[in-house]
């Protein structure tokens, strides 16, 4: 009534445990690639979050970091539990009913993120176009809105671009038209060689002028994450399937072994 060894064990179970407990250390290693990937997506993709009207993108990120903890605790208890072999807790990773919500929350969190990853890919430049404009139009270069202001002068840098549109985009500006831009008709962040009042001039030989304007080279780096978000988590909830496939199976088999 104790612990099932493997001494007298059919070569099935054996092999079933190994492979169950194999399965669990890639399901732990998944957890903290998913994780990491919602890190990475806070952390160091998120300079352009102020310039979204949504907040689906970031939402999508914070899923997957809980989602990639929880996988890793789940990993843990299905290693400790097939390698130790002890029926209780085998029961407590295949059938009892904390492991069974954590399996679907683990799904359901990935599933949610794959989903609003791919709706929101699908509404992404109906968005922008509909928004980004009036966003650096209205809150670049005012009073509470330095993370647009942030957002705005690193798009057009990394991205060689000016405008959402194009660089008549920013006669508009609130900025540009209250005189606080010091004669300038784009910001600074427009040229191609950064100098203090170098907006005054907003020929092509001296800003970016490039067809689209940032509109179109933040949407395709906005979409790139975007696929990477849906794809990892859609692929790990896929793969948690098989875990609760052969979880069952060597439980049952150890129960008919015991028995």
């Amino acid at each position: 009534m104790g612990e099932f060894g493997e001494k007298g064990a059919p070569c099935g179970t054996i092999c079933l445990k190994y492979l169950l407990f194999t399965f669990n250390c890639c399901f732990w290693l998944a957890g903290l690639a998913v994780m990491a990937v919602g890190i990475w997506t806070l952390a160091l993709k998120s300079d352009y979050i102020s310039l979204l009207a949504s907040g689906t993108y970031l939402a999508t990120a914070y899923i997957l970091v809980v989602a990639g903890i929880v996988v890793m605790v789940t990993g843990v208890l299905g290693c400790c539990a097939t390698f130790k072999e002890r029926r209780n807790l085998l029961r407590l990773v295949s059938r009892a009913r904390l492991y069974f919500i954590l399996l679907l929350l683990i799904f359901l969190l990935e599933i949610i993120a794959g989903v609003l990853a791919y709706v929101y890919y699908q509404q992404l430049s109906a968005e922008l176009k509909a928004n980004l404009k009036d966003t650096l139009s209205k809150r670049y270069r005012q009073p509470g809105h330095e993370g647009v202001t942030s957002a705005t002068d690193k798009l057009q840098q990394e991205f060689h671009c000016c405008g959402s549109n194009n660089s008549q985009d920013w006669r508009d500006s609130e900025w540009i038209l209250s005189g606080e831009a010091g004669d300038r008709v784009v910001p600074d962040s427009c040229c191609k060689t950064v100098v203090a009042g170098c907006g005054r001039r907003d020929h092509a030989s001296n800003i970016y002028k490039v067809e689209g304007g940032c509109i179109t080279r933040l949407e395709t780096f906005i979409r790139e994450h975007l696929r990477i978000i849906g794809a990892v988590g859609i692929g790990i909830a896929c793969v948690q399937v098989f875990g609760m496939i052969f979880t069952c199976c060597l439980y049952k088999s150890l129960k008919l072994e015991h028995y």
